[in-house]
């Protein structure tokens, strides 16, 4: 097995709904907010290579949207998903399977791209884009909270070049020998959490269950989350599991840390250990 991080760049989003209920003077600690109040953020893929299968968990924002779109999340420091994929050795044509852990715009945008005529096809012409029936349904007749967040053209061309294929919502279930999902409803309906069994170390790819390392702490949870006393149920509930020290967990969202460790302190407090990437991964 092969693992990399894909970096598709940065983008920002107001620190106040990344923090919800925390105070801006406590968060302001942990990710300095502009003169707008908003935050950098990091839109972190991970690549896996098991076996015959080259897959691609999430794909960060694109660049399909305009101009205006583009001006309210500032994208910056951007090299691309193709262009990371090329620079870690991977053409488009040999990602076999796209695992979208949700379909919020930063999370899946990049799965579509515009062709020369102005039609949005799949980046990836060989893969299957997996996803749940679940949370698709939420995603095609979203609520109000997450409208902003769901776009069609994210969504539909997928179906409509018959690409997606659809898990069964059921925790610790197979995606592939060594890669378990399990299912969390705080931030979004039936979003996908993968574990990838590396050796005798298990990653989590933790998408917006956790996005950065300043929300270990149980009332750091975004005001994007449709049912955010559904989250603090699950990090209590995904704190039992991870507590190990053969567990890291990679956060999609943090700007500086790839990769952290749940510690606990004396007083039953949660923290999380910022680790290096060589030091779970093995590579730079």
């Amino acid at each position: 097995m092969e693992i990399k991080i894909i970096n598709t760049g940065l983008f920002k989003l107001d620190g106040g709904a990344m923090y919800g209920v925390v105070p801006k003077k406590l968060w302001s600690k942990l990710n300095s907010p502009d003169e707008n109040n908003l935050c950098t953020w990091a839109m972190r893929c991970l690549l896996v290579k098991e076996g015959n299968r080259v897959i691609l968990f999430d794909t960060g924002m694109g660049d399909k949207q305009d101009e205006r779109f583009r001006s309210h999340f500032q994208p910056h420091n951007t090299i691309g998903l193709v262009g990371s994929l090329a620079h870690a050795g991977v053409a488009v044509e040999e990602v076999t399977d796209v695992f979208l852990t949700h379909l919020h715009f930063d999370h899946c945008g990049g799965a579509l791209e515009r062709s020369s005529k102005g039609d949005i096809v799949p980046v990836f012409p060989n893969a299957t884009y997996w996803t749940n029936e679940v949370h698709l349904e939420s995603a095609l007749k979203p609520n109000f909270r997450e409208k902003a967040s769901f776009l069609k053209e994210n969504i539909v061309p997928l179906m409509e070049h018959k690409v997606l294929k659809y898990l069964d919502v059921q925790d610790g279930i197979h995606f592939s020998e060594n890669i378990t999902v399990d299912f969390y409803n705080g931030h979004t309906t039936a979003m996908m959490v993968p574990t990838i069994k590396a050796g005798n170390k298990h990653i989590v790819f933790a998408a917006d269950l956790l996005p950065s390392i300043g929300h270990v702490r149980m009332p750091y949870v975004m005001s994007y989350d449709i049912r955010p006393l559904e989250t603090l149920k699950e990090k209590s509930a995904f704190y039992d599991k991870i507590l190990n020290d053969q567990t890291y967990v990679m956060f999609e969202h943090d700007k500086d840390y790839a990769f952290g460790q749940l510690e606990r302190d004396e007083k039953g407090r949660y923290d999380m250990r910022a680790c290096e990437s060589t030091q779970v991964l093995g590579t730079s």
